[in-house]
């Protein structure tokens, strides 16, 4: 009897240990979820120093053992030369570098917009802000404030850089002709000036299963096509409709931030390659990011900057399956979609 009775306290006071544990993520975890975008830290880098570090790591490298000594007073004398020429880059402006890998939401435009935000109180005359921009496009609605946040440069009077080195195409040129200057790696893909949407219909299987689907709506063009009910020849031209109707918007935004380019001929939804998009006009020049920043590292600062937020404890804890499956259902979206271009 008294064996039984340690066994069950034993297993009573490990059951109430599990318990215990498992209250104690559960409050870890909500309190993760509560938790504000306050713990974002912006994080700033000097390309330049970065850049001198491993020049110096190469060259020592490079160097005989017994000359080594030799050249680290070299590059010693070089580090004063750096730092009175770094005095004098500081008084010629600063080159602000933003990054922005965009996704079928644009994802990252509430972090842009935070950076923007935190440039625009000190940007001097003279700085100029370079946005190193990725994207194959996406929804109209975040792509269109993708690019106003973008806007709020060029309307502050800032000299803005957008580099293309892979892709901005659809939504994504949306943002890049926002730039002052925009320039284009040899075979980044620019483009694709139009407005698509593909909706699924299985009215005629349901119909096949006796299933009936009621679509009441309020107002004439409420619904125009739908994924089960019927659809009619009326909300397909009425869909047909809105899309033109977006497609001039997007070209008119073009337009005004381009005046130079023939954007009637160019919107045809075609893609086009970094030398032909500079040669038909929706880009000013052929040169990578790295060459661009390079090149201004010999008479300026190169800063980058980047807001960082902490991951919450359920992203940390893998608990984040939906978001998960969801970033995984966009991906494969991404994909299907760009699959035209991203061939060899």
């Amino acid at each position: 009897m008294n064996d039984w009775l340690q066994d069950y306290a034993l297993f009573f006071a490990q059951a109430l240990t599990l318990l215990a544990m498992l209250a104690a993520i559960m409050v870890l975890i909500n309190k993760g979820r509560g938790e504000g975008d306050d713990r974002a830290q912006l994080r700033i880098e000097e390309l330049n120093l970065r850049q001198r570090k491993r020049v110096r790591r190469l060259k020592m490298a490079a160097t005989e053992p017994q000359e080594r000594k030799r050249q680290l007073k070299m590059l010693r004398r070089g580090d004063k030369q750096a730092r009175k020429k770094k005095s004098d880059a500081s008084s010629r402006g600063n080159v602000w570098v933003l990054d922005f890998q965009g996704d079928l939401k644009a994802s990252g435009t509430s972090r842009l917009a935070e950076e923007i935000s935190a440039l625009l109180a000190v940007v001097a005359e003279g700085d100029e802000v370079v946005l190193r921009l990725e994207s194959a496009g996406g929804l109209v609605h975040a792509y269109g404030l993708a690019a106003a946040q973008l806007d709020r440069l060029r309307e502050a009077g800032v000299t803005t850089r957008i580099c293309v080195d892979k892709v901005a195409a659809s939504g994504g040129y949306m943002m890049a002709c926002c730039a002052d200057r925009l320039q284009v790696a040899p075979f980044a893909v620019l483009g694709s000036i139009g407005v698509v949407a593909q909706v699924p219909n299985v009215h005629r299987l349901l119909k096949r299963h006796d299933v009936d689907v009621e679509v009441l709506t309020a107002g004439r063009y409420k619904r125009t096509l739908t994924v089960l009910g019927e659809n009619t020849e009326e909300g397909r031209d009425k869909f047909l409709a809105d899309l033109e109707h977006t497609h001039e918007l997007f070209k008119r935004h073009i337009a005004e931030r381009r005046p130079s380019m023939d954007t009637e001929h160019l919107a045809t939804g075609e893609i086009w390659y970094g030398r032909e998009a500079v040669e038909k006009g929706l880009a000013d020049e052929v040169m990578t990011s790295d060459a661009y920043l390079f090149s201004r590292m010999q008479d300026a600062r190169v800063l980058s900057v980047r807001l960082e937020t902490q991951k919450r404890l359920p992203e940390r804890l893998g608990l984040s399956l939906s978001s998960g499956v969801e970033r995984g259902v966009t991906r494969l979206l991404e994909a299907v979609d760009a699959s035209r271009w991203l061939k060899r």
